[in-house]
């Protein structure tokens, strides 16, 4: 409502005339209100058009608006606004009052000569920017914000000189390390980067974290090698001039943990546990990741090193335990299967047990000997009375019982004990509903129903274990379905299924030579059954188990490739590519069966694993 509209609302050009100053002042808050709601709906449609790119329509409201709103938000817009309609004068008039109404930090310059550049008057635009350095008063606010301004334009060298004068008149103890170095990486100059980043650990170690993560976003150090070069020749460099300086040393652990690099890591690791008297938490961390990487070797001499500082330090006991986890693991993946160095493990299991003694701690232990006994080195009688020990052990924590007796049932199969191995089997299933334990039990309960030819019952739980939480477990029920679902019909003859069961049975229980008298059979009685791949399969691990390689390859490549459609066909392929791969070192031929696999078994569970390994023999990096 304009004034106009309100005097004539308090009567005719008489009453205008008597229009008392206290009924003016009555109605003026609603004149304010009524003004401000009509500039507030300008803004918006400004802004409105302004967004949806109408700039004809939004400068019709921003040249009313800027009169009376000079905010930064206005302010920029109507520029950019002027700037799409491509008036040159109007634009540069406007940043022109700027610098005369506000430019203590000398961004109004930054912007002007951000506007020459966009109407190609490189000149006019670098003399802007000289008198933007040359004008701001250098506080650390200024500083920051015109080198901001700067960035924000792409003019790094210019935010470098701003900085650079924010640190020569530096009156409140800012050096702008941190800003300077991101300059220089964006700039391209690595070099200098590093070295800002390293000075500011030692202003101050609280910025290890933060150089840690500059450097990685600016070097891309899991990729750029010649950068992983350089970053660790100036942390060797600073490491010697600064040997009391902790953080240098952090550093360089970090820079090789990133290149995966564990021995280097450890030797650095190492020599800080030492430097500062510590514990050696840092070591069993190492340790642990050289595990899970795979870095066997490493891990294990991280483990003697912590062993190495005897009973009383504070990660003896659990270096003694992951020491032998580490070995049976290392062992366990090995292709071919190596009967000395699981009697080599046993003694080093046995060595250990008789030091710490048979308790709740190494109860996990004591498990795990039991298995080496039963599995790998004929041992079973003595597997059962240690699993039947150690379930005695007072006080044993639920899941590790339950632990315990899996094992017992397991090695009770093993000696063909099968309905006492059942029965344990239930009872863990019954404790633990709810749990991957009971999930396991009810899995080996199902294998034991196939291994004595009750395939409908094993059927029905292992499509129920299908969506167990447990992948692992998901997996193998999976597995042993489809050799079911595959190769068993209640309509016609059971008998080749239900003897390729007993010979899986002999298979688990190592009696080769039955194995193979059993194959023999089903292949002679049954030439033409649809179980002919899997008998393959189990002939090629029988072979590699034995070490045979030759005879294993033989078989697994026959399932490539005469029965390239059946289920089998993908777990043979990966089969070939990790026997070359890591027996015969053809990494050219692994890589070959790798590829192979990817690119025909897309849907294989075997394809992620492959992947990984293809990248790592084609020499990718790999997080």
């Amino acid at each position: 409502m304009m004034l106009s509209q309100l005097f004539i609302a308090a009567g005719t050009s008489r009453s205008i005339q008597l229009f008392s100053l206290k009924q003016f002042l009555l109605l003026l808050p609603i004149l304010i209100c009524s003004l401000q709601s009509v500039a507030q709906q300008d803004i918006e449609l400004a802004e409105y058009y302004y967004e949806n790119g109408q700039y004809e329509q939004a400068r019709l409201y921003y040249d009313k608006v800027y009169k009376t709103n000079k905010t930064n938000k206005v302010y920029t817009n109507y520029l950019n606004t002027l700037i799409a309609l491509n008036d040159f004068e109007e634009a540069e008039k406007l940043v022109k009052k700027k610098i005369k109404t506000e430019n203590e930090d000398g961004s109004a310059y930054v912007q002007l000569g951000d506007l020459y550049n966009k109407f190609n008057k490189k000149d006019e635009a670098k003399s802007q920017f000289e008198k933007a350095i040359s004008s701001f008063t250098p506080t650390r606010n200024n500083t920051l914000r015109l080198a901001g301004e700067f960035t924000r334009i792409n003019e790094h060298t210019y935010a470098l000189r701003t900085y650079e004068k924010g640190k020569k008149n530096n009156s409140e103890g800012y050096s702008y390390s941190f800003e300077i170095a991101n300059v220089y990486g964006n700039l391209g100059r690595f070099d200098e980067m590093i070295e800002a980043l390293l000075d500011l650990i030692l202003e101050s170690p609280s910025y290890l974290q933060t150089v840690q993560n500059s450097l990685e976003r600016n070097l891309q150090l899991q990729e750029n090698f010649e950068n992983q070069e350089l970053l660790k020749g100036k942390l060797l460099k600073r490491n010697q001039k600064y040997p009391e300086n902790v953080e240098y040393s952090e550093m360089l652990i970090w820079l090789f943990m990133q290149k995966k690099e564990f021995g280097l890591a450890l030797t650095q690791v190492i020599a800080l546990d030492k430097r500062l008297s510590e514990s050696g938490y840092r070591v069993y961390t190492l340790a642990e990741l050289a595990a899970g990487n795979k870095e066997y070797g490493t891990a294990k001499k991280a483990l003697d090193y912590l062993i190495s500082k005897g009973p009383a330090t504070e990660y003896y006991f659990m270096a003694r335990t992951e020491k032998l986890q580490v070995m049976n693991q290392e062992l366990n993946e090995s292709p071919a299967f190596n009967r000395p160095a699981y009697e080599a493990l046993a003694i080093e299991y046995e060595t250990t047990i008789s030091e710490l003694g048979k308790k709740i701690e190494t109860a996990t232990m004591l498990k795990d000997l039991a298995h080496i006994y039963a599995f790998y080195i004929d041992k079973s009688d003595a597997a059962v009375a240690l699993l039947r020990e150690t379930l005695e052990i007072p006080g044993l924590y639920g899941k590790v019982q339950a632990s315990v007796k899996l094992e017992l049932a397991d090695v009770l199969v093993f000696r063909n004990e099968i309905w006492d191995a059942s029965l344990l089997y239930s009872q863990v299933e019954l404790d633990f509903k709810e749990d991957p334990l009971g999930a396991e039990a009810r899995y080996r309960n199902a294998r034991i129903s196939y291994f004595t030819g009750d395939f409908e019952w094993a059927q029905g739980q292992l499509d129920a274990l299908k969506a167990s939480t447990t992948k692992l477990i998901s997996n193998d029920a999976i597995d042993l379905s489809l050799v079911i679902t595959d190769n068993f019909n209640m309509d016609t003859i059971t008998a080749p299924m239900e003897m390729y069961a007993r010979a899986d049975l002999l298979f688990y229980q190592n009696k080769f030579d039955q194995v193979s008298l059993t194959l023999d059979s089903i292949s002679n009685e049954y030439p033409t059954h649809s179980l002919t791949d899997e008998i393959l399969m189990m002939r090629a691990k029988m072979a590699k188990r034995l070490g045979d390689i030759p005879t294993a390859i033989h078989f697994f490549s026959k399932v490539t490739e005469f029965h390239f459609k059946d289920i089998t066909a993908d777990n043979a392929l990966f089969e070939l590519a990790e026997i070359h791969e890591k027996i015969l070192m053809d990494s050219a031929k692994a890589m070959t069966y790798y590829e192979k696999l990817i690119t025909d078994y897309p849907g294989s569970l075997f394809v992620v694993e492959a992947r990984k390994r293809f990248r790592a023999l084609r020499g990718d990096q790999i997080e």
